[in-house]
């Protein structure tokens, strides 16, 4: 379900940054959940009301921690137990509404993102933040490549995404107008952090402190997947949770990948598919009409759409960020 471990200082930076300038801090609330840590500010809300604005989004975050999650007990457990068994299979309107938007990216994506991937994540052992994973046998992987193995649907890669847009919709309900959601780097805006937008920190994924900011207008979401949230070094090789379905290991040449867009949903799946598709990214960002790109590739370089060229402000935390401009194809 979850990217895995954030670091907590990169995440509190990305926080610090969001949060800091303002006269009267807005209110905040932090929490684990999904794997992650989740932080919340919230600015313009009357005090007796901030603990049903912070109650409203633990709900909505425990609500996709059971239930679009493959190994807790929820709604999309019982979904996967069904399709195992041949047995027909209605899941709650949510949840099938997740799941449609999951394969259609999947279709678009060229596989590249796979809601299907569980068991071959779980063969991995990524699906489990406390346990430590390892390499799998070569007949499981095998098993994924023939299509022999199991299906068992991973919203890992969306869920987060639908998480964060769920709690700020939630928010929006209550009337909330300034709010900041971040799910362990699935960061989500609406409204204003006090005079200004707000700020997050984009995270260095090959060493400490953050490599940009990006000021976000409201309804604006910025996503980033990378190889450091959930995996371990083996003979000098990262081993990580973002596999590729082509080869059943994990993707290679990319360290992370930053997205933004005014969907979360969309944002969260497409940083997963353009960090597969390694060097080949811009075309499929084109597909997916994804203009706003930040690709940091294993060797340090710094790839970056025009469009995401224009946002990114520099920082003072951690060392400069020298870019190499893509311009992807306009779409046909």
């Amino acid at each position: 379900m979850t990217r895995g471990r954030v670091a907590g200082a990169a995440v509190a930076a990305a926080f610090v940054m969001a949060c800091s300038g303002a006269p009267e801090g807005p209110a905040t609330d932090q929490y684990p959940a999904l794997g992650t840590l989740i932080e919340v500010s919230i600015r313009g809300v009357a005090p007796d009301a901030q603990a049903d604005a912070f109650r409203a989004v633990r709900d909505a975050f425990a609500h996709a921690e059971l239930n679009w999650h493959a190994w807790a007990n929820g709604d999309l457990a019982v979904h996967n137990a069904a399709l195992a068994d041949g047995r027909p299979t209605a899941p709650p309107s949510d949840l099938a509404a997740l799941l449609a938007r999951a394969e259609e990216i999947r279709t678009a994506t060229g596989g590249l993102f796979d809601p299907r991937l569980g068991a071959l994540v779980e063969a991995w052992g990524f699906h489990d933040p406390g346990s430590a994973p390892s390499a799998p046998p070569a007949d499981a992987i095998d098993a994924w490549l023939t299509g022999t193995i199991p299906v068992r649907l991973d919203l890992g890669g969306i869920a987060k995404g639908a998480a964060v847009a769920e709690a700020l919709r939630r928010l929006n309900a209550l009337g909330v107008e300034h709010a900041l959601v971040n799910a362990g780097g699935d960061v989500a805006v609406i409204g204003r952090a006090d005079s200004r937008r707000w700020s997050i920190g984009i995270r260095n994924p090959r060493g400490v402190g953050v490599i940009a900011g990006v000021e976000l207008a409201s309804g604006e979401a910025l996503i980033t997947s990378g190889d450091y949230e959930r995996g371990y070094d083996l003979d000098g090789v990262r081993f990580h949770h973002l596999l590729d379905p082509r080869t059943g290991y994990p993707a290679r040449g990319t360290a992370s990948v930053t997205v933004l867009h005014t969907d979360p949903v969309l944002a969260d799946a497409a940083a997963t598919a353009l960090f597969v598709a390694g060097d080949a990214w811009p075309e499929l960002a084109t597909t997916l009409g994804i203009e706003t790109v930040l690709r940091i590739a294993d060797d340090g370089t710094a790839y970056v759409t025009d469009a995401m060229a224009a946002r990114l402000l520099p920082t003072a935390i951690g060392p400069p960020l020298k870019l190499t401009r893509v311009t992807p194809a306009a779409p046909r």
